[in-house]
């Protein structure tokens, strides 16, 4: 046997680092305040028929990386059977190493299924996939009783304006003790490069709020209803993935005219679209600021590249990158213009960008106004940066720019249900961080203190910047 590399000091490598980790950090709650996963299999406490349709169905990061090794597509997204591809994984994953998908890969074996004595690899690969089976057919391995092992207190999900929230209500009904909360993700509502797309998306609005949407007066109040019933519902936060922020100068009435236009099915002009967008994020955070909710700004990400294969696949099929956009006046201008009325509601903004680590760290400092504790925050190191570097440099330029020490933490920005490990991945590069600075010298020997700081990011923050004890079911 092939003895597993994860141990219990995995990734701490001094004194203080793995007292941080193993006294402080390890057993605290998480609040999980973005993810992808789907409410619909919460609510209905589902168990997966196997590894494979837990682990590799709808992961765009393995599905890269399988691409990469030379993986057919038909072990992919195709027609293979569910163990076929699972087999296709484990023959790929030996050559990922680096790559975080590596580390989180035996780390989800290790906790989930205690797997811990050996690695996958395709020898091993019918006895892991045997071994999980075999577990994933229990009652623990429940996907209410997955996030109970990680203990999880909250999980935010990513939910269309449109959505009838069915999931939400009843898990809020049952009681569920995990509070599941959606999130208003209203991209779909600016997105008018299209205007087939835009308009369906419209009409579904119309059909939810039933109400008649022939002006834009009446298509913000539909909004607004939405968001009302969200925040009714449990939803806190707002979410927008933006390639870039815009904030271009617009009147309302340039605005009522674009929505007109494009509401009759006409192509807009880049600058129609511009002022459009500009318009709608400042129409958001207003609605936000009002109900004291969170926005979340992801920026970066350069989306479905490959049109064959977006052709083929659809979205979210792992043929997205990092995107290279200047990016500071344009954000700098769209928080100025909400905190010079006082309309700037709290705010994490997230760069896809490694380049603009530096940039966001000092510009949340630029409006930070004293009312809550790190009211705008520098996001946690997101996607393709949620490796061990990627987090590490998030860390060091929040360090160096801001307060680490009220920094709201990870998420896990997942599909899956074996994503938790994330967090524990997450908790041990902080704790290794600041355990060897402590051992330098470069920081107090004060345990104590560091590791208060330390709850308080694993999960303190979070709680307190939410405001979860609000939010009752």
């Amino acid at each position: 046997m092939d003895q597993n590399f994860i141990t219990e000091d995995f990734l701490l490598y001094s004194k203080s680092a793995k007292v941080l980790y193993h006294n402080y950090a390890k057993n605290m709650p998480i609040i999980d305040y973005h993810s992808h996963l789907p409410p619909d299999q919460i609510a209905n406490d589902i168990k997966y028929e196997n590894i494979t349709q837990i682990w590799l169905y709808g992961d765009h990061y393995k599905w890269r990386l399988m691409r990469a090794y030379g993986i057919n597509e038909q072990y992919i997204t195709g027609n293979k059977s569910d163990y076929e591809k699972f087999n296709a994984w484990a023959e790929t994953v030996p050559y990922t190493i680096r790559n975080p998908s590596y580390h989180w890969t035996h780390l989800e074996l290790k906790n989930y299924f205690g797997i811990n004595d050996r690695v996958l690899n395709l020898n091993s690969a019918e006895i892991i996939y045997n071994k999980c089976n075999e577990l994933l057919q229990t009652d623990d391995f429940s996907v209410k009783n997955l996030l109970r092992k990680f203990n999880v207190k909250i999980v935010c999900t990513t939910d269309d304006p449109t959505s009838n929230l069915e999931y939400h209500k009843k898990l809020r009904e049952e009681k569920f003790e995990i509070k599941v909360l959606p999130t208003f993700r209203p991209d779909k509502g600016m997105a008018v490069e299209s205007p087939k797309i835009f308009n369906e998306w419209v009409d579904k609005l119309e059909t939810i709020t039933n109400t008649t949407i022939d002006n834009y007066d009446t298509y913000i109040s539909a909004i607004k209803e939405r968001h009302d019933i969200f925040h009714d519902i449990g939803c806190r936060i707002s979410d927008h993935g933006l390639e870039i922020i815009l904030a271009e100068d617009y009147s309302e009435s340039e605005i009522s005219r674009i929505f007109k236009k494009i509401r009759a099915g006409n192509r807009l002009e880049n600058n129609e679209i511009v002022k459009f967008k500009s318009a709608m994020m400042i129409e958001f955070a207003l609605m936000n600021h009002g109900k004291n909710w969170t926005q979340m700004i992801h920026i970066g990400a350069m989306r479905n590249n490959n049109s064959r294969l977006f052709r083929m696949l659809g979205p979210d099929s792992g043929f997205d990158s990092i995107g290279e956009s200047e990016i500071a006046r344009s954000l700098s201008k769209f928080l100025d213009n909400l905190d010079n009325d006082d309309r700037l509601p709290k705010t994490i903004l997230f760069n896809l960008n490694p380049k603009d680590n530096g940039l966001i760290a000092s510009m949340i400092g630029n409006f930070q106004d004293g009312s809550i504790p790190g009211k705008i925050q520098f996001g946690p190191a997101w996607w393709f940066l949620d490796t061990k570097l990627g987090m590490t440099n998030q860390i060091n330029a929040l360090s160096d720019m801001g307060m680490l020490s009220k920094f709201v933490g990870m998420v896990t920005d997942s599909r899956s249900f074996l994503s938790y490990p994330r967090h524990e991945y997450f908790r041990r590069i902080l704790c290794n961080i600041l355990g060897e600075e402590i051992d330098k010298g470069e920081l107090p020997n004060d345990l104590e203190l560091i590791g208060n700081i330390v709850q308080d990011i694993c999960y303190n923050n979070a709680k307190n910047y939410f405001d979860i004890d609000l939010i009752w079911y």
